[in-house]
């Protein structure tokens, strides 16, 4: 599992995505986003902007990524 350290109270998924190098860009975090190939604590997410708390986990691609408070 890999964890991924926010300083922020939330962080929304697309940018997420972005930040963590799963895409290059907002456009295709949308795009795998809205084709459900993104979990947000085991549940599939289709909502881009969808907030992002630590304590949550993100899969993707059969990788899981757990988000921290920094």
């Amino acid at each position: 599992m890999n964890k991924i350290k926010i300083n922020t109270e939330y962080i929304k998924l697309d940018q997420l995505l972005k930040f963590i190098g799963i895409v290059d860009s907002c456009g295709q975090a949308k795009q795998i986003i809205l084709d459900g190939l993104v979990l947000v604590n085991s549940v599939i997410v289709i909502q881009r902007g969808k907030k992002i708390y630590p304590e949550y986990s993100i899969e993707f691609d059969g990788v899981i990524y757990f988000i921290e408070k920094e």
